[in-house]
């Protein structure tokens, strides 16, 4: 099958055609640096899939032209599939695949990493010392032990994120609208979001990003929050209403914030910008804060991720070729 692969970057080259080859060299895979987009779209003409990332746009017009072009499976290299219009996909035939889960350790463990850093402000402490400066002040910390983590999203990562969380020492809350019994069992407590927030001294988001959650944490969720909460966002970056985190962080109700991702990011993460002034002011703003971590969507990024991703990705495109239906297919009921 004659597949378009869009967002490419070297190490999307590297996995996709080792699983490709693994699974019998059975696709063409056109690999293309740019975007999915309007203005991109014609470069998959006559391509019966094409592979996407996070940040591609699917919308209607897009996938009205990739339907036109012979396009029949959209497969979505990513767990989240916020950026594609479901309902616009069904009505042109076009399939759509994710993957659902690579490795939930790898964005969990990015996760704690984040927590840790910012506790105990390495970030800070390694500029420092590369100037010589060794001194303590500003870098006061606290014990994990004890603390309460409200974990935003029990799904997988939620649950890995629990499990490291337990081992510290850690009293571990949970909110999801589906309770899973290992949840419990690993020694988590489900409670009403409202109660969470008010509870945790750390919130961590591990949800999806729908209609129901676009903008879960805004002004009227931090102002329940504990003074000094810290908030960790490795999921789906409009999960987050940026200018109401500023806010909280100017105000000094919130103590912490690591980023992985950030609802605005298609305009600059994955993307060499050094070079560049940063034309976006609220991100801008955002660095300007000591007590922010920002991480450019790489929670993901392990090879044992990329391996399980361009296998399940391969997957996809093998078994809809072979029965006209994915392994793991999206359909606009997931919303609900």
């Amino acid at each position: 099958m004659k597949v378009a692969v869009f967002s490419t970057k070297p190490y999307d080259r590297e996995f996709l055609a080792q699983a490709n080859l693994a699974a019998g060299d059975a696709h063409q895979l056109r690999f293309l640096e740019p975007r999915l987009g309007i203005e991109t779209a014609a470069l998959a003409h006559d391509a019966a899939a094409v592979c996407a990332f996070v940040n591609d746009v699917l919308d209607r017009p897009v996938l009205e032209l990739l339907g036109a072009g012979g396009t029949k499976l959209v497969a979505l290299r990513c767990a989240g599939f916020n950026n594609v219009d479901l309902a616009a996909a069904r009505e042109l035939g076009i399939a759509v695949a994710r993957v659902p889960a690579y490795s939930p350790e790898a964005v969990a463990e990015h996760t704690v990493a984040l927590i840790l850093s910012l506790n105990r402000n390495i970030h800070r402490a390694y500029a420092r010392v590369r100037e010589g400066n060794f001194a303590l002040d500003g870098l006061l910390g606290f014990d994990l032990k004890g603390r309460t983590i409200g974990i935003v999203g029990t799904g997988r990562i939620g649950i890995c994120v629990a499990r490291i969380m337990v081992g510290f020492g850690c009293r571990v809350l949970g909110f999801d609208i589906r309770h899973d019994p290992e949840f419990t069992q690993i020694g988590g407590c489900y409670i009403d979001l409202d109660e969470l927030l008010s509870a945790s001294d750390i919130v961590t988001l591990h949800c999806p990003l729908t209609p129901q959650t676009h903008h879960l944490i805004n002004a009227k969720a931090i102002d329940a929050m504990k003074p000094g909460v810290m908030i960790i966002n490795t999921g789906r970056g409009a999960l987050v209403e940026t200018r109401a985190l500023i806010k909280g962080l100017k105000s000094g109700r919130i103590g912490h914030v690591g980023l992985d991702v950030y609802e605005e990011e298609s305009d600059l993460f994955f993307e060499d910008l050094s070079e560049q002034i940063i034309q976006d002011d609220v991100f801008a703003r955002l660095l300007t804060f000591p007590n922010v971590l920002i991480t450019g969507h790489q929670a993901f990024f392990t090879s044992d991720a990329l391996t399980a991703i361009a296998g399940t990705t391969i997957g996809n495109i093998s078994q809809f070729e072979r029965t006209g239906q994915p392994t793991h297919p999206v359909s606009v009921e997931m919303l609900a």
